[in-house]
């Protein structure tokens, strides 16, 4: 039989989205990434040059270069056109790096989310930064392993939050999932979105420890993330599965994943966190279609996690 194929266009990404299939020996699972839809959104992806862009003074890790050439064909092999850069802890507040490559793709192909000191923040550089495409700021206590008490965290959110209201930003946080407690009674008070990494980055006791949806009510702060997440502004990544367990056919992270997307299918959006900092050589491709699995068969909802909720997270809607 002769293998078929698909090209997307999609203005200067072409070249990286000509792909060869097969009708012949493909195992079934691999099929359920021909569900993705067209115009679908990586929603949390990096890009690194540590040779070019210095890491900040402290930087947890030092990367090998993960340049956008190599996202770019990273992606085409899921068959996703749109991206959202987000800025690593590696470079602190230096955003150089990763708007140097939203400036290359452009507002119409992107998004970036940077992280900015609140204290020093201009309505200059943000003005600029919103007209090439950023669209949220990042605050980032997981990766450096930093604490704040109820009040601290609730006026810092609140300094963020009044400076990016009037852009129609993102909140994005990487905080541990008990911090939900928390933010139950902040975020409401806010008045913007806000973005949780990670699945919310919960803390599992090995596999296959929370077997049933019932469970998980029990891990602490998932009954104030489902709280949060049906109040209609709080929306979770579904990435990086590998920074919470070693379980790569992702089983202990399912039932979570099924009632999130149960409770919550507006409000959910998938991401690969490519390149995978401190896990490189990682294959992400199983993730993805247990992402797809995990919708079961409602193509409306693959539809929603893959794109339709990306586009309303990232303000894409608005701008058509």
């Amino acid at each position: 039989m002769r293998p078929i194929f698909f090209l997307v266009r999609a203005s200067s990404w072409s070249q990286y989205w000509t792909r060869s299939y097969t009708t012949r020996k493909v195992p079934i699972r691999e099929l359920l990434l021909a569900k993705i839809p067209q115009k679908s959104w990586d929603s949390h992806m990096h890009v690194v040059d540590p040779t070019q862009y210095p890491l900040a003074e402290g930087a947890q890790y030092t990367p090998e270069p993960h340049l956008l050439s190599d996202a770019l064909t990273f992606e085409s092999t899921l068959g996703i056109q749109k991206i959202v850069l987000v800025q690593p802890s590696i470079y602190g507040n230096d955003n150089s790096c990763m708007l140097d490559a939203l400036r290359r793709i452009g507002p119409q192909n992107g998004r970036a989310v940077v992280a900015f000191d609140p204290k020093s923040i201009n309505k200059l550089t943000l003005d600029v930064w919103h007209r090439i495409g950023v669209r949220g700021v990042r605050v980032n206590l997981q990766s450096v392993g930093q604490e704040m008490d109820p009040a601290e965290l609730a006026a810092s959110l609140q300094q963020y939050a009044d400076i990016i209201r009037p852009y129609g930003w993102v909140l994005q946080l990487y905080v541990p999932l008990k911090t939900a407690t928390v933010l139950e009674t902040i975020v409401p008070k806010l008045g913007v979105k806000v973005c949780l990494d990670h699945f919310g980055s919960p803390t599992l006791s090995g596999r296959l420890a929370y077997p049933n949806s019932d469970d998980l009510y029990s891990l602490p702060g998932f009954t104030s993330l489902v709280n949060l997440m049906s109040q209609g502004s709080t929306y979770l990544k579904m990435s990086a599965p590998y920074r919470l367990s070693p379980d790569a056919g992702h089983l202990d992270l399912e039932p979570m994943a099924k009632e999130l997307l149960r409770v919550a299918p507006n409000r959910i959006v998938f991401a690969t966190d490519w390149p995978h900092t401190r896990f490189e050589g990682l294959d992400i491709k199983p993730f993805v279609e247990s992402m797809v699995e995990w919708c079961g068969e409602d193509n409306t909802l693959i539809e929603r996690v893959f794109k339709y909720n990306a586009e309303d997270l990232w303000s894409v809607s608005n701008e058509k």
